[in-house]
């Protein structure tokens, strides 16, 4: 009987079939026409290929009599080509199923394709033969290709090199080795990598015979590094590093060259051994070096440009292939460059002068401050010695201050040039970063590029003057006690005006002086030793005026005497105190520096 769906579409009804049969068959016909379509579907078998006809289209479906009771239907999804789908064309499908739960086949014009391509590939090739397929979709893994039936070609196995998007191959033609056939699950693997390495390793060998080297090539760019450019010469890699790609500076080899490029190098080396080639670009043109003693002689001055900034100076390009270094110390006479990028950055135009030149190394030392006056060849000249300056103080050290005198210009100010009745320890008791300060010119070297400066120098030597008179030796005096030290403690006399009172003078058996004196403590002293050259007052303790002890010494005979200090636990006997000594001196200081 005819498919009642199809004659519902076709807009026939079945009854006036059934009656046009009848009134032609006779009586009895439609049981007649049941067991002849019956008859002819009793081989119909579900895993077979049948042939069918297309006998019309509906949608994205292709209606197709395969001489079942009922039609069957592929989607136009399976045709490859849709110029097949033609009304009365004949094709192949695969019948899935001979009824499903609607009473329809189950059909695939695909599978009918496959099995039919699957048979013609395994009939004529085996693994190891090269195939010729069109990439028809990128899948999971890889490419799919059709070689008449769709082969698997892995991402790794596309290309000698690893390729960024394999999509790109999508629609080409590409030669494959077949490298896998795996017939019970209908799987072909191929390679197009290894045909290509194959066919490299014959071009390699061919090219390992004909190269020689300082031969100029042709080739192409193929991969490129930090380092340099492999350049394809013909089934071999050649390395052109970035060293010898230009006379002048390169700073990544993508600046002269990209994929793909032909370039004409010159082959430099050859190892057949290793089978590495070196190649060179620049070795083309002439070494601008070879003459660059005759056009830069030493104390030539000219401009060049800046192409590279490292920590210890910068690179001047003086005409493309020929750089100088311009020392971090030879760019400035006066100003302390802790960087190079404090005075220039790349790109900027620069004066220099050709300081020395190393041909063999291709060395040039530059100078940029060698381009303008030393300003310290003019200090001497404009601060002679005994000139009053006022200057900032810039940086402080343990030995002084310096004290900027000009721009660049700089003097130090030592702690022993500071008070003439201080002890200066350290010039911060004295003086702050940033304070404007008044001094005097001490001395002055150029050449060292040094000037010592002094404030205390300003107003008359108190130890020339005053001091020999008003503390004459065997003076009383009442003082503070301002430090204690092991070997006794300072006694300040009047303001900036200290005296030594040694432990060995303090009353008493006295091993230390923490034992019987306190920072603070008021007491009388007097003078047994003036030193006026050498800034020195040696002191005698007479008595204890007031004390900042918690616990007052007991007292003696005397208000205040300290012949009998306070009972204190035994101690480990302290080696023996010498003599009083001197007031420590300042350190002493390097010499100033620019």
């Amino acid at each position: 009987m005819p498919n009642p769906d199809l004659l519902k579409d076709l807009g026939i009804k079945e009854e006036s079939i059934n009656k046009e049969v009848e009134e032609t068959l006779g009586e009895g016909a439609e049981e007649t026409l049941k067991k002849a379509y019956e008859e002819s579907i009793k081989d119909f078998e579900a895993d077979t290929i049948l042939k069918g006809r297309i006998i019309g289209t509906q949608g994205d479906d292709v209606i197709l009599d395969v001489g079942y009771k009922s039609e069957g239907v592929v989607s136009r999804n399976e045709f490859l080509n849709p110029a097949e789908i033609v009304i009365g064309k004949e094709i192949e499908v695969f019948l899935d199923s001979v009824e499903d739960d609607a009473g329809l086949i189950s059909i695939s014009k695909s599978k009918a394709d496959r099995i039919r391509g699957w048979e013609r590939i395994i009939s004529s090739n085996k693994e190891g033969d090269v195939v010729r397929g069109r990439v028809i979709r990128k899948i999971k893994g890889g490419l799919l290709v059709d070689i008449g039936v769709p082969v698997f070609l892995p991402a790794s196995q596309v290309n000698v090199r690893r390729v960024e998007d394999i999509g790109e191959f999508v629609g080409r033609e590409v030669e494959c080795k077949i490298i896998k056939i795996d017939e019970k699950r209908m799987n072909i693997i191929v390679s197009r990598r290894r045909l290509l390495e194959e066919q490299r390793e014959e071009m390699k060998k061919k090219v390992l015979e004909d190269l020689k080297v300082a031969d100029i090539v042709t080739g192409v760019v193929k991969n490129i590094a930090d380092f340099g450019v492999f350049v394809d010469l013909g089934g071999i890699d050649g390395l052109l590093h970035i060293t010898d790609m230009s006379w002048g500076r390169v700073n990544h080899p993508s600046d002269m060259v990209h994929i793909d490029q032909t370039l004409q190098v010159k082959v430099l080396k050859i190892d057949k051994t290793t089978e590495r080639i070196a190649l060179g670009l620049k070795q083309l043109t002439e070494n601008p070096w070879a003459k660059v003693e005759n056009k830069y002689p030493v104390g030539t001055k000219c401009k060049g440009r800046t192409v590279n900034i490292l920590p210890y100076g910068a690179f001047v390009e003086m005409e493309p292939g020929v750089e100088g270094l311009v020392h971090i110390s030879e760019m400035s006479w006066t100003k302390r460059v802790n960087h190079p990028s404090e005075v220039v950055s790349i790109g900027d135009i620069v004066d220099v002068q050709v300081l020395n030149i190393n041909r063999e190394k291709q060395e040039i030392s530059l100078g940029m401050k060698q381009t303008e006056v030393n300003p310290w060849s003019l200090v001497e000249q404009k601060y002679p010695v005994g000139t009053l300056i006022e200057g900032k103080v810039r940086n402080l050290t343990n030995y002084g201050a310096f004290v900027e005198i000009e721009e660049g210009i700089d003097g130090l100010l030592h702690v022993s040039d500071m008070s003439w009745t201080k002890k200066v320890v350290h010039p911060s008791e004295m003086l702050k970063k940033g304070d404007s300060v008044k001094a005097k010119v001490l001395t002055v070297d150029a050449e060292k590029k040094r000037v010592a400066l002094g404030t205390k120098q300003l107003e008359d030597n108190p130890w020339e003057s005053r001091i020999p008179d008003k503390y004459r030796v065997g003076t009383t005096v009442v003082g503070k006690v301002t430090k204690l030290t092991n070997f006794g403690a300072f006694v300040e006399l009047e303001a900036n005006l200290e005296g030594l009172l040694h432990v060995s003078k303090l009353t008493g058996d006295v091993q230390s002086p923490e034992q019987v004196l306190s920072q603070g403590d008021v007491v009388e002293v007097q003078v047994i030793r003036l030193e006026p050259s050498e800034g020195k007052i040696g002191l005698s303790m007479v008595r204890m005026i007031e004390s900042q002890k918690k616990k007052a010494p007991p007292t003696g005979p005397i208000q205040g005497d300290i012949s009998h200090p306070p009972e204190e636990p035994p101690k480990e006997e302290p080696a023996a105190v010498p003599d009083a000594p001197d007031a420590p001196d300042a350190p002493e200081a390097p010499a100033p520096q620019a």
